[in-house]
């Protein structure tokens, strides 16, 4: 899993930020920002903010267990946190459970946050990216085996963040799949959507043949502005996406 993690997170890399890692148990995130406005206080933040982040979550729950175990839409409990609501809603958009909303919306969380300190910033999260830019920046795509790896990536204009860019696979990683996708690629202003969005398409995934369907799925989801599903050779593209080579 290392040498997948290191090899993906090359990918989305910018040569004109500073990349650093927040790592609290399994919130793993890389962070890129502006050199200017990059220090070890900023680093010492972001960490709080996870740490504050996880427990409200972990402690919601310890109430409501079946957040965390559900694989459909979950109906939440009165005072709920509000990243464990904007899983929910996500999650309930896509027709999947909540949790397959957690990477993209830590993302986001840290996203917005440093979003008031840096006009450049980009937190990924197991493959799910929030991403704000004043300059076009370029996403390469990870499809495991499938050619398309390291030979693609998706541009991305200023114009269009913030945004969610996320990832789901079932041929690479650990997060669940129940489909056999190389690569599901999501495009939403909400990573948590993004992230559920993704999953949801991956599911539909069985075979080469299975790519457009995903896609055609994913285009129907309100606030998804852009997908792409890769398995082998077979790749399906739908909404603002340019691809362009690595």
């Amino acid at each position: 899993m290392e040498y997948i993690q290191r090899t993906y997170r090359n990918l989305h890399k910018q040569a004109d930020l500073v990349h650093f890692q927040v790592s609290i148990q399994e919130t793993d995130l890389d962070i890129g920002v502006r050199r200017d406005r990059f220090s070890p206080e900023l680093v010492s933040w972001i960490e709080v903010l996870v740490q504050e982040q996880r427990k409200y979550l972990e402690d919601y729950i310890q109430r409501d267990p079946q957040f965390k175990k559900t694989l459909k839409p979950h109906e939440m409990l009165e005072g709920a946190p509000k990243l464990a609501i904007e899983m929910a809603e996500a999650a309930r958009a896509a027709g999947v459970g909540p949790m397959a909303a957690v990477a993209g919306a830590f993302a986001q969380y840290v996203g917005k946050a440093l979003a008031k300190r840096t006009r450049d910033v980009i937190v990924e999260n197991g493959g799910d990216i929030f991403m704000r830019s004043t300059s076009t920046r370029k996403v390469g795509v990870f499809a495991g085996s499938s050619p398309f790896t390291n030979k693609i990536a998706v541009e991305i204009k200023s114009w269009q963040t913030p945004l969610g860019i996320c990832t789901s696979s079932g041929t690479v990683g650990h997060s669940l799949s129940l489909g056999n996708s190389d690569a599901i690629i999501i495009l939403s202003p909400s990573t948590p959507l993004a992230d559920a969005v993704a999953t949801a398409a991956g599911n539909l995934v069985q075979s080469e043949e299975d790519v457009q369907r995903a896609v055609d799925f994913a285009a129907s989801v309100t606030g998804v502005v852009g997908a792409i599903a890769i398995k082998g050779e077979k790749l399906a593209a739908w909404g603002q996406i340019k691809l362009v080579p690595m």
